[in-house]
């Protein structure tokens, strides 16, 4: 479970560095429990599954998360520019892991819905990082 904390602290480093995410957002506006009224947009950490990833000779673990991307414009282009936002922001991430090193990070898949209820686009990206110990 260390290893996925220090991938999350990484992504929200990654996050919060990354100037034209944050621009885009009005601020830092990451969570991981959001506050009640929070104003969009902003992003959220969404599930995440952890799955032993270790070999006979080496340790490792492989980690599935989710990112939310909330959106109150019309349409859907203020989501589209936050998940291109978000995906450069972990691209160009040197994470620095205490007692974890960061073997691979991809974005497996992207998507955006209209949420009715909330009467905002939704937008999911879902991604896979492969950890070992330092």
């Amino acid at each position: 479970m260390q290893a996925a904390l220090e991938l999350q602290k990484a992504i929200l480093s990654a996050l919060s560095d990354h100037a034209p995410l944050v621009q885009a957002l009005g601020g830092a506006k990451f969570h991981d429990l959001t506050p009640m009224r929070t104003a969009y947009p902003y992003v959220t950490f969404g599930p995440s599954s952890i799955h032993d990833w270790s070999t006979d000779t080496e340790q490792g673990s492989e980690h599935f998360f989710t990112l939310n991307i909330w959106s109150g414009a019309k349409g859907k282009a203020e989501a589209l520019v936050l998940i291109e936002a978000v995906r450069k922001a972990l691209v160009e991430m040197e994470p620095a892991m205490n007692g974890f090193n960061l073997v691979n990070l991809r974005q497996e898949s992207a998507e955006i819905r209209f949420d009715d209820d909330l009467g905002a686009h939704h937008g999911l990206m879902r991604f896979r990082a492969v950890i070992e110990p330092a």
